[in-house]
């Protein structure tokens, strides 16, 4: 990598945590605290009961011995690891915006991150085709969060293809501790249904849904070639016909409806994001959300 290449990674890695931290600051940190807990909570003190406490609190050894009624204070074990798995196959490359799925995906997971530490918990990277690609283990920090963000933005995967399945049973193999788990990729796999259900009951499990509007729209311009990136078939489509491009928006939307089915279906809760949209006001509404539900 020449040098010219470095200073570019760094230059964008940089604009990312700029553009991140600011809405983590400005709009998100009170979110992410309320709606992912810690583990638990731990006992802290002992103080003196109030009218209106609840009496399982009260700590009778301490009440008995004194001749006055005690409770006992607890504080949440705030403590959490943040688990990002992102799909970097090669669908991830398409982009028809300013930004492909990949970079939009690399974004979203920059908030998470940044709002993780911000919130003194770990982060965590799983990067996946149909293998796993890289992992790097939880820990805290800028530097660590710096580093996640460069390796979903620029690591070069040896594989093209998808394995969901893979990933989630690998990500239930090494995190071993219950964490919240945010699995960022446009979904296109199949079979893996299964393995999202075992994962949503070890760890709290969010699927962020990316797509590009072109995968749902086809433009007017006549004559098109289309071609898968995973396994590179391709197909030509006269998109001046109108025939044509309803029968590709009706297979899009199937195709969309059947990942959102197979996700809910597992109890998994699902953000969905396109590129060249705002998904600020998606996360917050998802967060708000969720919040509520809890």
């Amino acid at each position: 990598m020449t040098p010219s290449q470095i200073r570019e990674i760094l230059k964008k890695v940089r604009q990312i945590e700029i553009r991140t931290r600011r809405l983590v600051t400005d709009s998100l940190t009170g979110q992410y605290h309320s709606v992912f807990k810690g583990r638990g909570m731990n006992f802290d003190e002992v103080r003196e009961y109030f009218p209106g406490d609840e009496v399982r609190w009260i700590d009778w050894n301490v009440t008995a011995r004194t001749g006055r009624a005690f409770v006992k204070k607890f504080t949440e074990e705030r403590e959490l690891t943040i688990l990002l798995l992102v799909d970097v196959s090669a669908s991830g490359n398409f982009g028809s915006t300013t930004q492909s799925k990949r970079e939009l995906s690399a974004e979203v997971a920059s908030v998470l991150a940044f709002s993780a530490i911000r919130n003194n918990d770990k982060v965590a990277l799983i990067l996946f085709t149909d293998q796993i690609e890289q992992y790097i283990p939880p820990q805290k920090g800028r530097q660590h969060v710096l580093r996640v963000i460069r390796e979903i933005l620029f690591f070069e995967p040896k594989r093209r293809g998808t394995d969901l399945t893979q990933a989630l049973d690998f990500a239930n193999k090494v995190v071993r501790r219950r964490a919240v788990a945010f699995m960022l990729s446009d979904f296109q796999a199949e079979n893996y249904r299964q393995s999202l259900m075992l994962t949503n009951k070890r760890h709290d499990l969010v699927a962020v849904a990316v797509e590009d509007p072109r995968e749902r729209q086809l433009p007017d311009i006549g004559l098109l070639t289309i071609e898968d990136a995973e396994t590179g078939e391709q197909l030509e489509l006269n998109t001046s016909n109108s025939g044509v491009r309803v029968r590709f928006a009706e297979m899009s939307d199937i195709r969309a409806m059947s990942n959102k089915k197979t996700l809910r279906s597992a109890g998994v809760d699902v953000l969905e994001l396109s590129t060249g949209q705002a998904y600020m006001p998606a996360l917050l509404q998802f967060f708000a959300a969720r919040g509520r539900r809890r």
